[in-house]
């Protein structure tokens, strides 16, 4: 919803109506699916609906057509990743529902959202799997932040706090470069390649590591790896990951860079 809601308010610079609403839906059978779903897409049952519109600028045909691939965005560089609307999808997708977009040139676009109701207690409440729970982190671990996609960045934030490990949040460039500047400790600094504030991700490492030699980085990146290596090469102690990941594979990868730390000194 929040990245909805985030969309919503880029699309209307100039002020408009935002509308969140809810409701139950019931579709008795295939057929009464609602308009736009394609046959046989979304089973007979109980659904709640949720609808987020506004009255912004609206998008064209072709733009529709592609607003749920990855990585696709109509704003500037550094002013968007891309995935909320994939990541909306793909969320509804796997939850068994479906999402509908609805846009037309200046008038405005509606996203609707249908989850599948669930009547009683959920299955399994309490039980832990210990092989798909992300590893934790050590006492006193912290990480450095660098995302300037407020939705994406507080994701992060959330599940690397739920993990134990203290985040220092920094929205663009300059301003995660000034906390390098710090007596902050810094374990690990997470940053997004495209960034606004005058640099791009590897030039904030690379200057960080001036300034702390030892400073391990890994890269958020939807582009190619070669864009993040620049030189011809990573230095040591730095690592890539590519969009899309899941937050597991983050939460691992972030545990066994710190943990090479504490290994190799």
């Amino acid at each position: 919803m929040l990245n909805l809601v985030l969309n919503a308010r880029d699309a209307m610079p100039d002020g408009g109506r935002l509308l969140i609403e809810t409701r139950n839906s019931i579709f008795p059978d295939s057929r009464g699916a609602p308009k736009g779903v394609p046959p046989g897409k979304m089973p007979a049952g109980e659904f709640m609906g949720l609808f987020i519109s506004d009255t912004g600028t609206g998008m064209p045909p072709d733009v529709i057509a592609h607003a749920f691939d990855p990585f696709f965005t109509t704003k500037p560089t550094g002013e968007g990743t891309g995935l909320g609307l994939s990541m909306t999808y793909g969320f509804v997708q796997q939850s068994g529902g479906h999402v509908l977009l609805s846009s037309e040139k200046g008038q405005g676009t509606m996203v609707s959202i249908y989850l599948p109701r669930h009547l009683g207690t959920a299955d399994g409440v309490g039980e832990v799997d210990g092989k798909t729970m992300p590893p934790h982190a050590e006492a006193g671990a912290v990480i450095l932040l660098v995302e300037d996609e407020p939705a994406v960045r507080m994701v992060v934030v959330e599940v690397l706090s739920d993990l134990g490990y203290t985040v220092l949040e920094a929205d663009n460039s300059q301003s995660g470069l000034r906390i390098v500047e710090t007596r902050a400790r810094i374990d690990l600094l997470l940053t997004d390649v495209g960034l606004p504030g005058g640099m791009n991700g590897r030039q904030v490492a690379d200057a960080g590591r001036l300034l702390r030699p030892n400073l391990r980085v890994l890269f958020i990146t939807g582009y190619a790896e070669n864009a993040v290596i620049g030189n011809g090469h990573l230095e040591t102690d730095m690592q890539v990951i590519t969009k899309p990941f899941s937050l597991e594979v983050l939460a691992t990868k972030v545990r066994t860079m710190i943990d090479s730390r504490k290994l190799n000194g």
